[in-house]
C-alpha cells in the first residue's frame, strides 16, 4: 500500500449501452483508504432509491454498500409490492464508471428514462419504469465502506485489484466457516480455482474435494453421480458411493449449477436439508458431513423469475454469493496471471522473465478477454507454441514415456498444425490418465480432485483411449 493514506485509482473505461452521466465523471467514487484500525477500506459514493409512482409510492431506501436489488421479494434491498415487478427484478451497482442497473431478467423489463434496457448507466435523478411502478435514483453525500484483503493472493488465486481484493476479503471470512457459497461469474473466470481455494483455506482441507459439473454430464445418470447407486438398481448398475458421499469430511463443489433439471433440484434440497443421501435402488439413508459450493454463469434470480431454478433452492445455495469479476474488470492483474499461467505451464523462470517484456505485457491490455483467464491461458499456450516453431525437432511425432515423471516430446513440423497438436494431445492424454490413476490406486474421485479436473472427464479419457482404470 502506499504510503499515502488516500489515493485515487483509474480504471480502464468500458463500452456500456447508455453514455456515463456527465455530472458523475468527477466523483471521487472509487478510492481505498487507511481506516483508524489500520484496514485497507474501498470507498464507494451512496445512493438512493424512492418510489415516485405505484402502490408503494413514497417508500425509500439508502445503500449500505456498492449495490442493491430491487423486487417483490421480501429479500430484496427495496421491495416494492407490485403484481406487475417480478421477485428480483433489477440489480444496481456501483463500479468504476458510476451506478449501473441490470435486468434480472424480469417478465416485464426494466425501462430507464423512457428507454428500455438490459443493462445501462444511470444519471442523477434517473427513473426506473418497473411494471406499474416508477423507482427514482439519486446520488447522495454519504459515503459506503467496503472492506478489502490485504492479501494479493488466495489460495491458488491471484490480483491486486480491488475487484480481487474485495472478494479475497469475502472468502477469507466465509473460508473459515462451513457455510454454503454460491459463486457467479462469467465462464472462464476462475470459479472452479475459487472453489478449490476455498476448500484448502478451510479447516477442511484435509478432506476431499469433489468437483462435479452439472452441465456435463447426462440427466438420466446426473442422479446416479450425485447421490449413487446399489446394485441392479438400473441395468448393469454396480453399488458405488455418488459425490456426496465421496465429499463425506470435505468439500463438494457442484459447477454449473443452474444446468441441475429441476426434478433433481427438489432431491437436491432434500439433501441440503437432511444432510442425508439415498442411494439409487437403496431405501438406506447415509448422513453426510460435507461443505457446498456451487458455481454458476447464469444469474439464479432470473431463472428463479422464469421458474427454471426452485426459489426455495436458490436460498439455501445463496447462503453468500461472491461475484468472480470477469478479466476485464482487473487489467492491472494481468502481469501477475501470465506468469502464474506460465509457470503452471511449466515454463523456466528465466523464460518467464524474457516472454513477460513490457511490450508483451501492455499487448495483453489490448483485448477485451471475453474468455476471461480461459482465454488468456489458451493464448499463452499458443504464444510458447509460435515462439517455438523455428526450433522444434522435424522427426516423427510421439510421445515416449520414460518411466520418471516426464515425458519426451517430438513434433514432426511437415504436418498440418491442427494434426501434430491433435497427435501430440492424445499421446499426451493416454500417459498422463494412466499414470493418474495408478497414483491413486485407481480411485476415480481422487484422482479427479488431485488433477484438478472433473471425475466424468477421466472416465470420458478412459473411454477414448480405451483404458481400464
Amino acid at each position: 500500500m502506499p504510503g499515502d493514506k488516500h489515493f485515487e485509482l483509474s480504471w480502464q473505461p468500458m463500452v456500456h449501452s447508455l453514455a456515463m452521466s456527465d455530472d458523475f465523471r468527477d466523483l471521487d467514487n472509487l478510492t481505498v483508504s487507511i481506516d483508524e484500525h489500520g484496514r485497507s477500506i474501498h470507498t464507494v459514493r451512496g445512493f438512493r432509491l424512492e418510489v415516485v409512482e405505484g402502490k408503494d409510492c413514497g417508500t425509500k431506501w439508502e445503500s449500505k454498500s456498492d449495490r442493491a436489488t430491487i423486487g417483490a421479494h421480501p429479500s430484496c434491498d427495496l421491495i416494492v409490492s407490485d403484481d406487475t415487478v417480478s421477485r428480483f427484478h433489477c440489480e444496481i451497482v456501483i463500479d468504476d464508471n458510476g451506478a449501473k442497473v441490470r435486468d434480472l431478467g424480469s417478465r416485464n423489463g426494466t425501462i430507464v428514462d423512457g428507454l428500455h434496457i438490459n443493462d445501462a448507466y444511470l444519471k442523477h435523478h434517473s427513473v426506473l419504469q418497473l411494471g406499474h411502478s416508477q423507482v427514482r435514483f439519486q446520488y447522495i453525500s454519504q459515503q459506503n465502506h467496503i472492506a478489502l484483503s490485504h492479501r494479493t493472493g488466495f489460495g491458488d488465486l491471484v490480483g491486486q485489484s480491488i475487484a480481487m481484493r474485495t472478494m479475497f476479503a469475502m472468502l477469507e471470512r466465509a473460508a473459515g466457516t462451513n457455510i454454503t457459497i454460491l459463486l457467479q461469474g462469467e465462464t472462464g473466470t476462475g470459479k472452479s480455482e475459487t472453489a478449490r481455494s476455498i476448500h484448502r483455506e478451510s479447516s477442511r482441507r484435509d478432506g476431499p474435494f469433489v468437483m462435479l459439473d452439472c452441465g456435463a454430464i447426462p440427466a438420466n445418470l446426473l442422479e446416479s453421480e450425485l447421490f449413487g447407486q446399489e446394485k441392479g438398481a438400473f441395468t448393469g448398475a454396480t453399488s458405488r458411493k455418488g459425490s456426496f458421499e465421496e465429499a463425506h469430511g470435505g468439500t463438494i463443489f457442484l459447477d454449473e449449477i443452474g444446468e441441475l433439471p429441476l426434478d433433481l433440484q427438489n432431491k437436491l434440497l432434500s439433501v441440503i436439508e437432511n444432510r442425508e443421501v439415498r442411494r439409487l435402488g437403496s431405501n438406506v439413508r447415509h448422513r453426510i458431513d460435507v461443505r457446498i459450493i456451487a458455481a454458476t454463469n447464469r444469474d439464479l434470480r432470473g431463472e428463479v423469475n422464469h421458474k427454471r431454478f426452485r426459489e426455495d433452492l436458490y436460498y439455501r445455495l445463496a447462503v453468500v454469493t461472491i461475484d468472480v469479476p470477469p478479466l476485464r474488470l482487473r487489467p492491472g492483474d494481468l502481469p501477475h496471471l501470465a506468469r502464474r499461467l506460465l509457470a503452471r505451464m511449466g515454463v523456466s523462470s528465466e523464460r518467464i522473465e524474457s516472454i513477460t517484456t513490457p511490450e508483451f505485457l501492455q499487448s495483453l491490455r489490448t483485448s477485451a478477454w471475453p474468455g476471461n483467464i480461459r482465454e488468456l491461458r489458451n493464448f499463452l499456450e499458443r504464444y510458447l507454441v509460435f515462439q517455438d516453431l523455428t526450433v522444434l525437432d522435424t522427426r516423427d511425432l510421439h510421445v515416449a514415456d520414460t518411466g520418471d515423471s516426464k515425458c519426451q516430446i517430438t513434433v514432426d513440423c511437415s504436418l498440418p498444425f491442427s494434426e501434430a497438436r491433435q497427435a501430440v494431445l492424445n499421446a499426451f492424454e493416454r500417459i498422463y490418465v494412466s499414470k493418474l490413476l495408478a497414483a491413486y490406486g485407481g480411485k476415480v474421485s481422487r484422482a479427479a480432485s488431485e488433477a484438478g479436473i472433473d471425475r466424468t472427464y477421466i472416465y470420458k479419457l478412459l473411454q477414448r483411449h480405451e483404458l481400464d482404470k
